[in-house]
């Protein structure tokens, strides 16, 4: 499992909300639905996605748009028009003065605009993420991120209107890989940060693939750096140069985040936890985990579990 695999691990789309939008300018949407994750993809036209702590930035046909919440964004035909409708959580959708607008705006399965031949047409993925491991990967993006979307949007675009048996399955899946490679387009590139540029690199590459399967192993530096072939010196200061801290505090904060995740699966135990990710006792993690985290294992499930 390398490190994008690892990330993308947790978030699987559970009947994610999926809309296709047709609209013809003017139009202008403030999104303020509290979302973590949701993808914009222009099946047709043209938009310019506006966060509220940020510049405009422009989607072509074909783009996709990455916007990482809970902060409120403004989609629109272009920068200079003023949001007409705002979406709330649940995608309730209504007029600045709070008028519900579903009925009138509906257009059919999964469809909704004030136009059914718009000139736009685009389609919106929203994610409703929990876990940790999902955290990790928030944290790694940008507020926007914009690129490519290749043929998986007109795939997208196809199934979205369809009402079949098990379309929910279908589409999530396909938001899932548009958004995987989504990401991969853009961890490629060198304004992803640097853990993510690591991987390509033979050494801390494989070092951090080998932290990433087998995060129970008793890993030292000297034991990491046998496995790959170099010094522990050599290891030590090219790990940190590359991914931005030490092999060590790197496999802490990777240990720390599945269990997060693991103490919210039910019938989970501090101990068994404990003993997947790598701690020999409930203490021992317990410890590491109020130490990094400011609250008990206990305390993060009883919040997760709100």
């Amino acid at each position: 499992m390398d490190h994008l695999a690892a990330l993308l691990d947790g978030p699987r789309a559970r009947g994610a909300f999926l809309l296709r939008s047709l609209l013809n300018p003017p139009w202008s949407l403030r999104i303020q639905d509290g979302a973590p994750l949701t993808l914009v993809a222009m099946v047709r036209g043209e938009a310019w996605v506006a966060p509220d702590r940020g510049g405009p930035v422009r989607l072509a046909p074909g783009d996709v748009a990455v916007m990482r919440g809970p902060d409120p964004y403004v989609v629109a035909d272009d920068p200079a028009t003023p949001p007409q409708i705002v979406i709330h959580p649940g995608q309730r959708c209504t007029t600045l003065d709070g008028e519900d607008l579903y009925q009138e705006m509906d257009l059919g399965v999964r469809s909704w605009g004030n136009d059914p031949d718009g000139a736009t047409v685009m389609i919106t993925g929203t994610y409703q993420m929990a876990g940790e491991v999902s955290r990790r990967l928030l944290e790694a993006l940008p507020t926007t991120l914009v690129r490519p979307g290749g043929p998986l949007i007109s795939l997208l675009g196809a199934e979205v209107v369809k009402d079949e048996p098990g379309q929910d399955a279908v589409l999530d899946r396909l938001l899932d890989l548009l958004l995987i490679a989504t990401l991969r387009s853009y961890l490629a590139t060198h304004e992803a940060p640097a853990r993510f540029r690591a991987q390509s690199d033979p050494v801390v590459g494989k070092a951090m693939r080998m932290l990433h399967h087998n995060p129970a192993h008793p890993w030292t530096v000297a034991t990491l750096a046998e496995a790959v072939g170099v010094s522990r010196a050599s290891l030590a200061r090219r790990f940190t140069e590359l991914v931005g801290e030490p092999p060590m505090a790197f496999l802490t904060d990777w240990r720390l985040a599945l269990a997060a995740d693991l103490l919210c699966e039910p019938g989970a135990t501090v101990g068994s936890v404990a003993r997947k990710v790598g701690y020999g006792s409930s203490f021992a993690l317990s410890a590491a985990f109020k130490r990094v985290r400011g609250i008990s294992p206990q305390e993060h499930r009883a919040g997760a579990g709100r």
